[in-house]
């Protein structure tokens, strides 16, 4: 009887340790740490402006905190949902994307804030649909692939039909407006059109439209005109169009190679615009040095590098879906990062988006986390595959 008992012990815990060799371990390490370094940095950098509006120095820290529980609380959801119940669902996941897109963009709906209604009130927090739209776009095309591969890459009909619903959302996006969650949504979509086997003028012609859309809808709106012309020289004009680059750039020059320290920053002190959301990254160099900004870099990229891994493990398995969710998650987590730390190291001009895993902001932190846990379901599948 002990025999037994001792085999069906031993035997629950060897499979208990298969499913955790299963998961790809770096990715859990890279992404841990960004998560508690975001948790650290929020804090930092939210401690003046959350005493000023709130009387309370914490608040967005506690705020963080709690999105941080819900996000670990989808994510280890999400690792017990097959792909395969993603794939079926996808339809129905970006149509009820795109409604949510209609209903920010309906007056009196809506959540207006500077001058964007990017966001719908649940009451006690705020959700953004652009960071839901993505994921369901992501896997509507990663079924699209699977379904239509053939047609992707013999017919133009296989290529345009998923571009006009794209253009679609991406408009959606833009009457926010919200033009860097379209920037990524639209490249990401690219990229895996890309992998999915599209020809190469195809593509081509593509980017050039994207581009040619691009540059039209940046001498059409003042707005956007002001923001790009701002970010090709801040200094011309540093305390109106170009204040939040300059700041930016004052608190990388403050931060040299090692930082002025964990708290010390004077430029979240009113003087940068969004230092615990946007520009979060450079009150990072600014306390902890360009270092440490460096491997915050090293290890986004080694997040796309281990998602490419696991994907294209995916694809030998045969599991094409998972794999085109693979890279996709990649791509965006990557993208949205380096557009991020593009922005607030003035190499690109100014654009409303979130650093993943770190910067304030519920939606942007339960997406990411959820993608990291998507990566690692493939990364399961792949090993239970095998």
């Amino acid at each position: 009887m002990n025999t037994t008992v001792n085999s069906v012990i031993a035997n629950s815990h060897r499979q208990r340790l298969d499913e955790r060799a299963a998961y790809d371990f770096p990715l859990w390490i890279v992404c841990a740490i960004l998560f508690v370094l975001g948790l650290v940095m929020v804090g930092s950098a939210s401690f003046a402006i959350a005493d000023r509006q709130f009387h309370q120095p914490a608040h967005y820290l506690w705020r963080q905190l709690s999105y941080a529980g819900i996000a670990l609380l989808l994510a280890y959801g999400v690792l017990h949902v097959s792909l395969a119940t993603w794939e079926r669902m996808s339809d129905a996941l970006l149509v009820v994307g795109m409604l949510l897109l209609i209903l920010v963009i309906l007056p009196g709906v809506g959540r207006e804030v500077n001058g964007s209604s990017r966001w719908l009130s649940l009451g006690v927090a705020n959700f953004q649909p652009s960071e839901f739209v993505k994921l369901a776009m992501m896997f509507y095309l990663a079924g699209y692939l699977v379904r239509r591969r053939d047609e992707v890459r013999e017919a133009v009909s296989g290529f345009l039909k998923p571009m006009l619903l794209l253009a679609v959302v991406c408009t959606l996006l833009l009457m926010e407006p919200d033009f860097g969650a379209a920037a990524v949504l639209m490249a990401t979509a690219m990229g895996l059109m890309f992998l999915g086997g599209v020809r190469i003028w195809q593509f081509g012609l593509l980017l050039f439209v994207v581009l040619l859309a691009l540059a039209i809808l940046a001498v059409a709106s003042p707005y956007r005109m002001a923001r790009i012309t701002a970010f090709l020289n801040p200094w011309a004009d540093p305390f109106d169009s170009g204040f939040q680059l300059t700041q930016a750039l004052i608190a990388f020059g403050r931060g040299e190679w090692w930082g002025v320290g964990l708290g010390s920053s004077i430029q979240k002190l009113f003087y940068l615009p969004e230092a615990h959301t946007d520009f979060l990254f450079a009150v990072i160099a600014e306390e902890l040095g360009l270092v440490s900004a460096l491997l915050i870099i090293a290890l986004f990229a080694v997040i796309v590098w281990r998602a490419f891994v696991i994907g294209r493990r995916a694809e030998k398995a045969g599991q094409a879906f998972s794999a085109y969710v693979a890279y996709g998650s990649g791509m965006w987590i990557g993208l949205q990062a380096f557009i991020n730390i593009g922005v607030n190291m003035g190499i690109l001009p100014t654009k409303g988006l979130t650093l993943p895993l770190m910067s304030y902001g519920g939606s942007s932190l339960i997406m990411s986390t959820v993608v990291v846990a998507l990566l690692q379901r493939v990364a399961w599948e792949n090993r239970e595959t095998q």
